[in-house]
């Protein structure tokens, strides 16, 4: 299946302001697009790209003053079939761990894992080591906090998550990730497109979503498995743009200097002619 991806951003800059942009498919991902990625600027700056130290694409440009817009539309392949279920994989033994999966083991800006250390162990613990225990933080993330837009806040934490019990996508993939990381399963936060695909349509506008990846050992060795715990079911369609320790390492703009905001901000993830009879999943 095709689906079309895109956004339109803009802003409005009082003055000239640098920023890093983190707006492009992950190089993982690329391999699925039909066409090579491009972001457009409206009015055109120059732009320098680098990949970053967790592998994802950045791009340097500096916005004029004024209004400025930036886009891109594309299109990608999806197999059509829902996140892999791999209910064998099993947890890896800390000593067994490759040096560069450490990081996603360690307290970060978001995931304070020094202050959830307990409530991990309480709450998910009983479940067995492995898929079933990343799948019982899922289970009691997605029943502890609720979703709500108007519970977003950038400098929530997942301790802040946790005794409010409310938040937005990151919110609980931030959650989620401190509690493995406490019960040492290595995790690492994602950012990037997941459309309602073969889904009933929802009354909101499309935004970025969040989840999460742990590393455990499957069928096929030790690799990086995909959860959601905000929507706790596999999904049709989801495509990597960034992957972090947690949400600082991934921000989809980062300016360094004083803009007003978005004044414009749509993103579109549409299945392109889908299927007839389709049925909700």
């Amino acid at each position: 299946m095709l689906i079309r991806a895109g956004y339109n951003l803009t802003y409005d800059c009082p003055q000239p302001v640098p920023m890093i942009l983190m707006l492009s498919v992950h190089p993982s991902a690329e391999a699925r697009l039909t066409a090579p990625q491009h972001i457009a600027f409206d009015p055109p700056v120059p732009a320098r790209s680098y990949i970053d130290g967790f592998g994802n694409i950045c791009h340097r440009i500096t916005a004029p003053a004024g209004p400025f817009s930036i886009k891109a539309l594309f299109d990608y392949k999806d197999t059509g079939t829902p996140d892999p279920v791999v209910p064998e994989a099993r947890q890896i033994a800390i000593d067994d761990l490759p040096d560069d999966v450490l990081v996603y083991m360690m307290a970060s800006r978001f995931c304070e894992t020094e202050l959830l250390q307990d409530e991990a162990w309480e709450e998910c613990a009983a479940a067995p080591a492995g898929w079933a225990r990343v799948q019982a933080v899922c289970d009691f993330v997605h029943r502890h906090i609720t979703f709500g837009y108007e519970f977003a806040r950038p400098s929530k934490t997942a301790r802040n998550a946790y005794d409010e019990r409310q938040g937005v996508c990151r919110d609980f993939a931030h959650l989620a990730i401190t509690l493995c990381r406490c019960l040492n399963i290595p995790a690492r936060y994602c950012t990037g497109y997941l459309g309602d695909i073969r889904l009933p349509p929802v009354d909101a506008p499309m935004d970025f979503s969040a989840w999460f990846e742990v590393f455990l050992e499957g069928p096929n060795g030790p690799a990086w498995h995909t959860f959601d715990a905000r929507f706790n079911t596999p999904r049709i369609g989801r495509l990597v743009m960034a992957r972090g320790r947690d949400a600082s390492d991934v921000a989809l703009v980062t300016s360094f200097g004083t803009t007003r905001g978005f004044t414009w901000f749509d993103v579109i993830t549409d299945e392109l002619d889908p299927p007839p009879h389709t049925t909700a999943a």
